[in-house]
């Protein structure tokens, strides 16, 4: 019994990307929506995980995890579950081409990355769905999700290097 209670915390700490992924998604205030300043915080944590350790955020969880987005914000059933299959994708893509990964490379190609999948959330919301958008707050949240990319990195980067006991550069 002992032996089960010792193993539950690690092991509960190895699923905290996950967990804090479901938390973003079902959360009901969004950091999307506030005026002026707002992040996609999934899509860095998606990134970040598919890129560091892809092992840790599987792409089922990440799939469903877009099905509760679309559920809770109001967008067609798969519509988030794309996107965040996307950056997965542009993560996958980055790790296997990187021989020596770095910071800013990772930064650089998170802009690249997220100016993709919001240009493809302006086609299909804006052309088919005929959906309006502010294309002030689409700058701001895209603005502010590349800049607060180095802050969460470093300090998931904190916390890889304490629960999994290994440092990635």
């Amino acid at each position: 019994m002992v032996l089960a209670k010792n193993k539950f915390y690690p092991n509960l700490l190895k699923l905290a990307p996950i967990i804090l992924l479901y938390i973003a998604v079902l959360n009901d205030f969004d950091f999307n929506y506030i005026k002026y300043f707002s992040f996609n915080f999934p899509f860095i944590l998606i990134y970040y995980w598919s890129l560091k350790k892809s092992e840790s955020l599987g792409y089922g969880y990440i799939f469903i995890a877009g099905l509760i987005n679309d559920v809770v914000v109001g967008f067609p059933i798969g519509f988030t579950s794309i996107n965040y299959l996307l950056i997965c994708g542009f993560a996958g893509y980055l790790r296997n081409i990187t021989l020596r990964p770095r910071m800013v490379q990772d930064w650089l190609f998170f802009l690249l990355t997220i100016s993709f999948v919001n240009s493809i959330n302006f086609i299909v919301l804006n052309m088919l769905l005929a959906v309006k958008i502010d294309y002030l707050n689409l700058f701001y949240n895209t603005f502010f999700t590349f800049a607060l990319y180095l802050v969460f990195a470093n300090l998931f980067k904190i916390y890889q290097t304490a629960v999994f006991k290994e440092i990635n550069d």
